[in-house]
């Protein structure tokens, strides 16, 4: 009897081993891999019989992109829907593009402060001067161009300051666009003693006080051009030059040939 005891307790010490035996049961991991996240697919790959261990990031769940964008996107955005929308409509669009459309205009420099009178405008001219004439009237501020019919194109412009006005007759000896700026040495030294220093030369561009055209006179210092000053037109401001917007200038560019009379009043 107790040889049958014995025998079954060794049976039963085979089949349920205890302690630290009973606990390395499970060291070697089942035969099928499932995915940590049950929300996605999961992984069984056997190759003869042997599962394929895969790393975690390979079988991590796919995100949800649609929450995911909502919740990152900053309030301002545009709802992701609306966004995919307009990317299928324009492909090829660029941000900086759409918000270039959607931008406020800015209102042109020349027109800030500008009395409507200093606009180009026709009108009526009876003076002795002949078709294709510039006469400049230094007192009203005013260039005309004159028209067949008894007509001209007016401009306003801006004059020379008090000692540097002058009147006479010259003609367009060249003309240039953007043109480079070179003060002469009396300008130079005039203005440094107000403890203004201007450069030698300055390249044209936007910047440049030449503007974008400008018209040469005769032989003389002076010239019809362009201003990087739009708000001094219809003022005594200049060193002699007749001022003009650079959208006039240009405009008065192509329509006045060399050797254009010119008249100074």
């Amino acid at each position: 009897m107790k040889s049958f005891s014995s025998a079954a307790g060794a049976i039963v010490l085979l089949l349920f081993p205890l302690g630290a035996e009973a606990q390395n049961r499970y060291v070697e991991p089942p035969p099928v891999l499932v995915s940590p996240d049950l929300s996605a697919p999961w992984v069984l790959q056997l190759r003869q019989g042997q599962p394929v261990q895969r790393q975690r990031q390979a079988v991590q769940a796919r995100p949800n992109r649609e929450a995911w964008r909502v919740a990152e996107r900053p309030a301002e955005r545009r709802p992701v829907a609306q966004y995919r929308n307009a990317q299928r409509q324009s492909p090829r669009a660029e941000p900086s593009v759409r918000t270039a459309a959607i931008a406020p205009k800015p209102r042109p420099l020349s027109d800030l402060n500008l009395d409507p009178k200093f606009l180009p405008q026709e009108v009526a001219y009876e003076g002795p001067h002949g078709p294709g004439t510039l006469v400049i009237d230094t007192r009203e501020r005013f260039l005309y161009h004159v028209l067949e019919g008894g007509k001209a194109r007016r401009y306003g412009v801006g004059v020379g300051k008090e000692g540097f006005a002058w009147k006479g007759t010259q003609k367009v000896t060249q003309k240039r666009e953007w043109p480079d700026w070179r003060p002469p040495a009396e300008m130079i030294a005039r203005e440094k003693e107000k403890g203004r220093i201007l450069p030698v030369h300055m390249k044209g561009g936007e910047r440049n006080p030449l503007g974008a055209r400008a018209l040469y006179l005769g032989s003389t210092l002076y010239r019809i051009h362009g201003t990087n000053a739009p708000w001094t037109i219809g003022q005594a401001v200049s060193s002699g030059c007749i001022r003009m917007r650079n959208e006039d200038v240009i405009e008065l560019y192509g329509r006045v040939p060399v050797g254009a009379k010119v008249v100074v009043i």
